[in-house]
């Protein structure tokens, strides 16, 4: 069951912090790639389902996860929470649920 969430930080100012071992990624808007004749390829599923880190949440005995701010990362599931602040969307999702880290 998905929920969503619709927050207006204009209004009020707060800071999302996950709790235990959970993180909020924020989701890349993908590139929309274009034909030479103009048409729009839509992106594919896989490429859908990648972020960059945002908040990170805790282990039970109050350790940190092993993610950075701003880290980008793949996460496979389908059991997260929508959220969309400022035009932006995020999703809570369980650390468990991160399949990797992306680097350059």
């Amino acid at each position: 069951m998905k929920v969503s969430f619709v927050l207006d930080t204009k209004k009020f100012k707060m800071k999302i912090k996950p709790i235990g071992e959970r993180v909020l990624i924020r989701i890349e808007k993908p590139k929309e790639e274009k034909t030479k004749s103009g048409i729009y390829l839509p992106k594919s599923e896989d490429e859908k389902k990648q972020g960059i880190v945002e908040e990170i949440g805790t282990t039970k005995d109050g350790k940190g996860l092993p993610l950075n701010k701003g880290d980008k990362v793949l996460y496979s599931g389908y059991s997260h929470e929508d959220i969309e602040i400022d035009d932006n969307k995020y999703i809570v999702i369980e650390f468990k649920d991160i399949i990797a880290k992306l680097e350059d």
